[in-house]
């Protein structure tokens, strides 16, 4: 007679990597093109001047100078990357 064999703990230990999110460059902070400033869910930071965004919401710097956060009056808060320190 077919017969399985007992799969108790086999059929788990599965689990996937922690998403990293959250702000990786702050205010005044120095950043190259490309780096890598927020990692977030959904647009809560707004891209701003010289700063890219992609298609899981990462913002990153388009060219080198300094990070900038700024909250508009309609209560929405944008980064950009200004290339002389403000």
């Amino acid at each position: 007679m077919a017969h399985k064999k007992g799969v108790g703990s086999s059929k788990n230990g599965r689990d996937s990597n922690p998403q990293y999110l959250g702000v990786k460059k702050y205010g005044g902070q120095k950043v190259l093109a490309g780096n890598i400033i927020i990692r977030q869910r959904g647009t809560r930071i707004h891209k701003g001047e010289n700063v890219g965004i992609g298609n899981d919401y990462t913002i990153f710097s388009l060219i080198e100078g300094f990070v900038k956060y700024e909250t508009k009056k309609t209560g929405r808060k944008f980064v950009s990357v200004y290339p002389d320190r403000i």
